[in-house]
């Protein structure tokens, strides 16, 4: 214990105390890299954040080198500055190609600006979404049919980037798919990784459609992998649910005679109209004999034959 009481007061005391403080400021390059260390220390995050904070703080770095090069003469202050300097310098360069490295086509572009970076998710979290789909956008022709009532299976998840697509059941419209929406989330939702099934609807392109397609398999590989993706696609999928069952243009009570429209097996169904109610059978009519009928005389009673004659 004394041994430890010894080190702390010869690393506290053992060095002189100022006595007289340097009355002359430190020059201009000191003090431009302390502004450079507090600006720096104010940035965010994401790579344009670190962008900026490796920046500043570079500079201040090589502000506090040529500092202690030109002003203390000090050469081990030199180096311990340097080598920051050479730290920031490489991690800047590093950013910056991971920046430039991740470049998509305009259509991945153009639904990361509208869909992805107003919920906040950064550039290399998309990036993970996009190589899961293989970074292809698949066209559909007009009038084509992305998957039929009661034959396709239910084994991807699609978003639709630009085009219209009609959602009919029997033949009956139901709703239309508009761009930044899912083709089939209400099916997906309604499905356990381990389950298959296959569509209750029909989806026919009403021009020219091109979206993108993750496979169900490799989608939820990378749930697995990426918690934050996994509740991502959560909050999207059920946000898309609920904006297609406020789309629906027939919700009317079954008992009249008219479909349940909701796409959701657990809750579709279609109702044939009511048949009418069957008139209760007319009370049976008393027998009446039809003309020219012979009647039958009536039976004698048993004891009747003390009455004959002989």
């Amino acid at each position: 214990m004394g041994e430890n009481a010894s080190f702390w007061e010869s690393l506290i005391y053992a060095h002189p105390t100022c006595t007289s403080w340097k009355q002359e400021a430190e020059g201009s390059i000191y003090h431009l890299a302390s502004i450079f260390f507090v600006v720096g220390f104010m940035g965010g995050s994401g790579f344009f954040g670190l962008l900026y904070v490796f920046s500043l703080l570079g500079l201040g770095f090589l502000c506090s080198s040529v500092w202690a090069w030109l002003d203390v003469c000090a050469a081990d202050i030199f180096s311990w500055n340097f080598v920051l300097f050479a730290i920031c310098f490489v991690q800047f360069v590093y950013v910056t190609y991971q920046v430039r490295s991740v470049a998509f086509d305009r259509e991945f572009q153009e639904l990361y600006s509208a869909l992805f970076q107003p919920l906040g998710i950064s550039l290399t979290v998309y990036r993970k979404i996009v190589l899961c789909c293989d970074a292809e956008v698949v066209t559909l022709e007009k009038e084509h049919c992305y998957a039929m009532q009661g034959k396709t299976p239910i084994d991807k998840l699609s978003l639709l980037v630009s085009g219209r697509i009609r959602v009919t059941v029997d033949g009956e419209f139901l709703h239309y798919i508009f761009p930044l929406q899912f083709l089939d989330s209400p099916e997906w939702d309604s499905l356990r990784p381990t389950e298959e099934g296959i569509f209750q609807v029909t989806l026919t392109a009403e021009t020219d459609c091109r979206y993108v397609a993750w496979r169900r398999k490799k989608l939820y590989l990378l749930f697995a992998k990426h918690r934050f993706i996994s509740r991502l696609f959560s909050i999207l999928i059920g946000s898309d649910i609920a904006e297609k069952l406020y789309a629906l243009n027939d919700r009317v009570h079954v008992g009249q005679g008219f479909r349940y429209d909701i796409r959701l097996p657990n809750f579709y169904h279609v109702a044939l109209p009511e048949p009418p109610p069957v008139p209760p059978p007319p009370p049976p009519r008393p027998h009446r004999l039809q003309r020219g009928s012979p009647r039958r005389p009536p039976a004698a009673p048993a004891n009747c034959g003390s009455f004959l004659a002989p």
